[in-house]
């Protein structure tokens, strides 16, 4: 029942969170617009758009033009469940991208978050 809610959230509402973890750590919403781009295939414009029309997190994943094949390399914990364990795929989906803003806020290379190293 918590899952469901957190798929009628809208994207939107979460990603200033996103953006204030990684400025907090001194990195930038550039960083996390890359990493949003590069994990979806949305462009910058789409992101944009998304970010303004409240698009829920199911919705933002369904129509992502391309899921990116390396996602599937991210592993780890998040909220004290292993990313590569989650079966509901919009959920994994969500923790993946919720990885991703860990691994920058904590110093991560652009290079290794996207899993280029």
């Amino acid at each position: 029942m918590a899952e469901h809610r957190i798929y009628t959230m809208s994207f939107g509402s979460v990603y200033p969170l996103y953006v204030a973890k990684a400025e907090k750590k001194e990195c930038t919403k550039k960083e996390v617009d890359e990493i949003i781009r590069w994990l979806t295939g949305y462009t910058q414009k789409e992101l944009n758009t998304i970010v303004k029309d409240q698009t829920d997190f199911k919705t933002f994943f369904a129509k992502a033009p391309r899921l990116n094949p390396d996602r599937k390399k991210i592993t780890g914990v998040v909220c004290g469940i292993r990313v590569e364990d989650i079966k509901e795929k919009t959920m994994r989906e969500i923790r993946y991208l919720d990885k991703l803003i860990d691994e920058l806020a904590k110093g991560k290379s652009m290079e290794k978050i996207m899993r280029k190293a």
